[in-house]
């Protein structure tokens, strides 16, 4: 989880440098991203019938 987590913001970061963004917009949008995926990810594990 915090590897997603990371590299949504870690991608974000760069993308805002190599676009020369003043504000930081793919950082922000990224991070929000890899942490909705991250919480997908972990409640699809969680929310299992038994047995699986």
């Amino acid at each position: 989880m915090a590897i997603i987590i990371t590299l949504g913001a870690f991608g974000g970061k760069k993308l805002d440098e190599y676009f020369q963004m003043t504000t930081p917009i793919w950082t922000i949008v990224l991070s929000l991203l890899s942490i909705a995926a991250a919480l997908y990810l972990a409640l699809k594990d969680f929310i299992q019938p038994p047995g699986k």
